[in-house]
């Protein structure tokens, strides 16, 4: 080519190629740098050249050969541009979108996987060499070179995706509360690993259908770079459960965030038909059973208490609809000696706005059955389940296995009120597990815990025939509100546990209120539906 043309070619795609070097670059010493080199190797092959068809490409090529030799020779360590992945060049070309282009590379590199993203960093941040990858990765150098040709079309596909913020990511959701069925072990319970808003949203994210960790992210709205470590933590604790495809589902148990008024006043009303039954079939067997004890210490001398114990026992425990179904996918195993079915209660909104209501319902409130045992004194036991009845506070955080250990002790003679035992004395008036003159002030059986509740007879299949359909029937309703993965749940603790607390509640109400026991005093509440066992009673 002519040397008068060749000028012509330069001067026109000068600002071209001096954008596709700040493109390039990360200063404007090295943009010129690289500018001058180009244009050199472009003037140089044009002189060399004849006619040529496609200037555009033909300069193209030779920026990007350029530009490979310049990286080549050069390592530069504030990071550099991915291969192929520059936007076309133009004259109106200006280094603030050349800062937009790098943020959305950068974005797309952490939305690699983490091997991946290892590779691209040594490769292109670091200048590292397909063997020295290889070595310091300790993976083939074939299999460096594979995954860095899968990360450049991955890249070339995502910098120019439109990537949307999930509804998680805009409107996260929030625990109003968290609960579990077993044993929290040390980290006491789902709230030490779900109680991050963060983790409780990824576990979130994957509860109506399966994500893989980058669907996750982009359901937060973050990147996987972001969330990888947390992502494995909640994996490892069996938060979140791998499936095909590499993705993740989660068996926590979240309230949904919707609720039916009329499915609610249906299973309050069967709850107080039950109630009923079991009050006129039920409960007398139960006070039958306990009427003989003997060896037991009540504080205040009244006898209902300890029926009153037993029939919440009863109820809570022996009026169970058994199921079939294996629930072992439903128990997370944390590896700090964890195994519970978790529940987190979200806040709801009602389903069915219009419905009214045909009856007053009650909200009551109890914890689970809770149980202690000591391996300082093997005949120490307890039992007990605190609600609305009982005055003791911090249901199972509150409950200490050393509080029966004290109480025992006291019992015996092992401890007296002194300095040396100031801090267990504290301990039990804290509780009101002692009175002010220093008297056990709970309910104390003589004997194992087995013993007493082996006296205490089952519901009969018979009386559990008149509600058991319904109660089938009502979960099934239920299961609407929530994800396939949690059905067998839901049905199996609905129908299971339909008869519980809320139930041995209502039974309690009714017999308060219709006088067939005496209401309980201020004293009684300390030890209302708590039963400590040992081998000694108190004097």
């Amino acid at each position: 080519m002519e040397k008068q043309k060749a000028d012509q070619v330069i001067t026109q795609y000068l600002n071209k190629i001096y954008g596709f070097a700040i493109n390039k670059s990360f200063s404007f010493d090295e943009a010129e740098d690289l500018c001058s080199e180009i244009i050199f190797a472009v003037y140089t092959s044009l002189l060399k050249s004849d006619e040529i068809y496609n200037i555009d490409g033909y300069i193209w090529r030779i920026s990007e050969h350029t530009y490979a030799k310049y990286v080549s020779t050069k390592k530069r360590h504030e990071g550099i541009s991915i291969d192929g992945l520059i936007l076309p060049y133009y004259d109106s070309y200006s280094f603030e979108n050349d800062n937009e282009e790098k943020k959305r590379l950068s974005r797309e590199v952490a939305y690699l996987s983490k091997q991946r993203r290892q590779i691209v960093y040594k490769y292109y941040y670091e200048n590292k060499k397909i063997n020295e990858i290889a070595r310091a990765l300790d993976i083939p150098e074939g299999t460096v070179k594979y995954h860095l040709n899968q990360a450049r079309s991955e890249l070339k596909e995502g910098i120019y995706m439109e990537r949307k913020i999930g509804n998680l990511g805009l409107n996260p959701i929030e625990a109003r509360g968290y609960g579990h069925s077993g044993n929290p072990g040390s980290n006491n319970g789902p709230e030490s690993y779900i109680g991050d808003k963060l983790n409780l949203n990824i576990v979130y994210s994957v509860y109506f259908e399966p994500r893989t960790l980058e669907e996750i992210a982009e359901e937060l709205g973050l990147t996987p770079v972001f969330i990888e470590d947390k992502v494995k933590l909640l994996e490892d604790n069996g938060f979140l459960v791998k499936t095909k495809g590499n993705k993740y589902t989660t068996y926590v148990n979240f309230e949904p965030q919707k609720y039916s008024l009329a499915l609610r006043e249906e299973s309050y009303k069967i709850s107080l038909e039950i109630a009923d039954i079991i009050i006129k079939e039920y409960v007398p067997l139960v006070r039958q059973a306990v009427a003989n004890t003997e060896n037991v210490y009540i504080p205040s001398g009244n006898f209902e208490l300890l029926e009153a114990a037993a029939i919440f026992y009863a109820i809570t425990n022996k009026c169970v609809i058994p199921m079939s179904k294996d629930m072992s996918k439903y128990d997370i195993k944390t590896t700090s000696g964890g195994d519970f079915v978790a529940s987190v209660f979200l806040h709801a909104e009602q389903d069915d706005k219009d419905y009214i209501p045909t009856v007053k319902m009650k909200n009551y409130w109890s914890c689970g059955s809770m149980t202690r045992d000591s391996n300082k004194y093997p005949s120490v036991y307890s039992w007990s389940i605190d609600s609305e009845l009982s005055s003791r506070k911090g249901a199972w955080r509150n409950n200490d296995y050393k509080d029966y250990e004290y109480v025992y002790e006291l019992i015996t003679g092992a401890i007296s009120d002194n300095n040396a035992n100031s801090e267990k004395f504290k301990r039990l008036r804290e509780r009101e597990f002692i009175t002010l003159d220093n008297k056990a002030n709970i309910m104390i059986v003589k004997g194992t815990s087995q013993a007493f509740f082996d006296k205490i007879p089952a519901i009969s299949n018979e009386i559990k025939e008149k509600f058991a359909s319904k109660i089938l029937e009502l979960a099934m309703m239920k299961t609407k509100y929530y994800p396939p993965q949690m059905h067998d749940l839901i049905v199996t603790w609905t129908v299971s546990g339909f008869i519980g607390c809320e139930i041995a509640l209502m039974v309690m109400e009714k017999l308060y209120a219709n006088g067939t026991f005496k209401p309980l005093t201020e004293q009684e509440k300390v030890t209302s539906n708590l039963l400590m066992f040992c081998d000694k009673l108190p004097q």
